[in-house]
């Protein structure tokens, strides 16, 4: 029997966004059949159905099923990978919940966010589903190669290649090829692997290519319905092992609502999102540009996202980066500033907002902006901050 694609059945404005070469996912697993609807004595409930009224055993009985079958995704979060972060939002991400990132442009949401993705991807049992309005499917996974490169978390910067260079090796190679040269290659995956530079890289990332699921968006077309369509069928495809990444949430399409301006706008957006996280049962991590008053302050709070007071109230974990270098106290007497410029390439990451845990947590990690890479590794900030907030060890 035949195994459809999830990609099918999409639709099929979904089709042609960009002049890439379309994606050429494998089949996801064969989804199983869905589980009986509820009945009188309480049994499980087909996905989806979380709006429908349920008695207190019916959700019981539900619950236990899952845990009967092993399935403990409900108990067991699935770490982020960047460590301290995990245990500040205890221990990763969790379903039903949505997770926003702010910050200044250039900061690396993008990059934070795709190496996320791709280390969720990485579990033999999850997928992460990465819609992008900003990047094409091709440029994604250039970055990811140059990630792999230096391969998080070992972060072995003598092997790392740059985008640059990743262009230039394909070019060249190519070029081998049309001037009737030995050792020209024909193909891009044959280049990769035949390099000895990039077969590394495309070694490590083949083995999650599979489970990771790229999207370029559409600002005019790609609204909240479409993007829920797909999870939908992704979650069907899955089991419900899915992660939603969007990048980024203020470019997400509302029609054929018509909000009256800008913050009703997010607060349609930040709402539909958070249903989607609740209706399907998968986290959703969203970023958020910050606004213009935002981008003028030396430190950029959650009240700088760029909407309405929506995005605090329906998140339940909102994370805000910061240069380090930007918002180091230059009033302690600790400060130095020819040491403290060894932290222009260290990123603060502070959990504002926290549903379940402590909020107000700061930690930082080192940024490797051309290999399109965090070390993961990361640690709780020492030094003071702007806003006389002093982190201790």
């Amino acid at each position: 029997m035949s195994t459809r694609r999830f990609t099918d059945d999409l639709p099929d404005f979904e089709a042609d966004n960009s002049n890439d070469p379309p994606y050429q996912a494998p089949p996801p697993p064969q989804a199983r059949p869905a589980p009986a609807k509820p009945n009188a004595q309480g049994g499980a409930v087909p996905r989806g159905s979380a709006h429908m009224p349920r008695t207190l055993t019916q959700v019981l009985n539900e619950a236990n099923d899952r845990v009967v079958r092993g399935d403990l995704v409900d108990y067991v979060p699935m770490p982020t990978g960047f460590d301290p972060l995990d245990g500040f939002i205890g221990g990763g991400l969790r379903k039903t919940e949505l997770i926003l990132l702010g910050g200044a442009q250039g900061i690396g949401k993008t990059i934070a966010t795709l190496q996320i993705a791709r280390n969720i991807a990485m579990r033999p049992d999850q997928y992460a589903f990465y819609l992008s309005y900003e990047h094409t499917e091709t440029h994604l996974m250039h970055r990811l190669l140059c990630m792999e490169s230096v391969n998080p978390p070992e972060i072995d910067l003598n092997r790392g290649v740059k985008l640059r260079d990743l262009y230039q090796i394909i070019v060249a190679q190519r070029a081998k090829e049309f001037m009737g040269r030995d050792g020209g290659a024909g193909s891009l995956q044959a280049i990769l692997r035949d390099n000895p530079k990039t077969a590394p890289a495309l070694g490590r990332m083949t083995r999650y290519a599979d489970r990771l699921i790229l999207v370029k968006a559409s600002p005019a077309v790609t609204t909240l319905r479409a993007i829920k369509e797909m999870t939908a069928r992704l979650c069907d495809a899955t089991n419900g092992n899915v992660s939603v990444f969007v990048d980024y949430l203020q470019k997400i399409a509302v029609h054929p609502e018509r909000p009256r301006d800008e913050n009703d706008k997010v607060t349609m957006i930040v709402e539909g999102l958070k249903d989607i996280a609740l209706s399907l049962d998968v986290p959703v991590w969203s970023i958020v540009a910050a606004d213009r008053e935002g981008l003028k302050s030396k430190r950029i709070h959650l009240f700088h996202l760029r909407g309405s007071s929506a995005l605090d109230y329906e998140s339940d974990i909102a994370i805000i980066m910061n240069n380090k270098y930007q918002i180091l106290s230059k009033d302690h007497v600790a400060f130095n500033p020819y040491t403290a410029r060894q932290f222009r390439d260290w990123v603060v990451f502070t959990v504002e907002k926290n549903r379940a845990g402590r909020s107000m947590q700061d930690m930082e990690f080192q940024l490797y902006g051309q290999h399109f890479s965090f070390d993961p590794k990361g640690q709780k900030v020492q030094q003071q901050l702007i806003d006389d907030k002093v982190i201790e060890s």
